[in-house]
């Protein structure tokens, strides 16, 4: 039991990690500092930012801090692995750890390219999307941990932790669990086009609110919005595309904001009402928190202009939506 533990408190660090870096790299990318160390791994043949010419020591700054977070990060995955592995006979899971250390070997490889091939919006935004997988991924091994000893929403604890134990319930109606798979879809599809948004700096596209360009269906390029790959050699830090490309993708995730919001609203709102346990219920709860959370983020970032504080707290809200998603859709499926 202690060995379980130990491994969930590791796993509960490194997700307050993966949560910081994920924001963090969200803030150097929006601040226009992705590009601040020109080489990788180190900065300007250095490990440490120095002052000289042509260096803009602030954001080298800000894109070696993001890079140290992200190696500790790797490192703390690793060790979880290498205990996940020497107490295995304990109940320890393995599958997630050595999953999530391909996934961060991966993300490595995605942050390198990001900056060798300046700042391409496809690999910055599977940059992005990677990083939420492998913060979702440890979320999700905290929350196995958890349940192998207390419950992790209402602190019961179960027949491994000792102690009293609740009547054991259903899971939810296969209906009520497909809904929760089906919100979680839809946010997803939603960050990934937030994602996309960020790295084509469409965001300004739509100054207005709720309107885009004074018009409920302004006039946009989808096309070539959606252009995943145009080719090598060509710096995309600020931007390539012109208006009506980047109205299609701003658009395009307003839209998105939309169907996320009703299904996360129907799944949520029908395990209220017949959901009767703590877990389902706390979880229903948090889902609808965050969700509203997100919203206010969004419009008021729309409003005041796209401050950056704001923009950056845009992305937190994802991930915490996204979080609180995958949580819920575990909540009803427990029995």
């Amino acid at each position: 039991m202690f060995r379980i533990i130990t491994l969930r408190r590791l796993a509960l660090v490194t997700m307050l990690l993966a949560f910081c870096v994920v924001v963090f790299g969200a803030y150097v990318r929006l601040s226009v500092a992705g590009l601040g160390c020109p080489d990788w791994p180190g900065c300007y043949g250095h490990l440490a930012p120095q002052a000289a010419e042509g260096v803009h020591v602030g954001k080298a700054w800000r894109e070696m801090i993001h890079r140290y977070g992200a190696s500790t990060l790797g490192t703390l995955i690793v060790v979880m692995a290498v205990l996940a592995w020497r107490w295995r006979r304990h109940g320890a899971p393995l599958v997630l750890p050595f999953v999530l250390v391909g996934l961060v070997i991966f993300q490595g490889l995605l942050g390198m390219w990001t900056v060798t091939l300046l700042v391409i919006p496809l690999v910055v935004t599977l940059h992005l999307i990677f990083g939420l997988t492998t913060l979702s991924l440890v979320w999700w091994l905290w929350l196995t941990l958890r349940r192998r000893t207390s419950d992790p929403w209402s602190g019961t604890r179960s027949a491994m932790g000792g102690g009293n134990t609740a009547a054991l319930l259903r899971p939810a109606p296969r209906y009520l669990q497909r809904l929760a798979v089906v919100a979680a879809v839809a946010v997803a599809v939603q960050i990934v086009l937030g994602g996309w948004t960020s790295t084509n700096y469409a965001a300004i596209a739509c100054p207005d609110f709720p309107r885009c360009q004074a018009s409920w269906w302004p006039d946009a390029d989808f096309g070539e919005g959606f252009v995943l790959w145009r080719g090598l050699g060509v710096n995309y830090e600020g931007g390539v595309l012109d208006s009506a490309a980047r109205v299609a993708i701003h658009f395009t995730h307003r839209l998105g904001a939309v169907v996320a919001t009703l299904a996360l609203l129907c799944v949520a709102t029908l395990t209220l009402r017949l959901r009767r346990d703590g877990s389902s219920r706390f979880a229903a709860m948090a889902a609808l928190g965050a969700l509203a959370l997100q919203l206010v983020i969004g419009i008021s970032m729309v409003m005041k202009g796209f401050p950056l504080w704001l923009a950056t707290a845009h992305n937190a809200g994802a991930a915490l939506l996204l979080l609180s998603t995958l949580g819920l859709n575990r909540a009803l499926r427990r029995s």
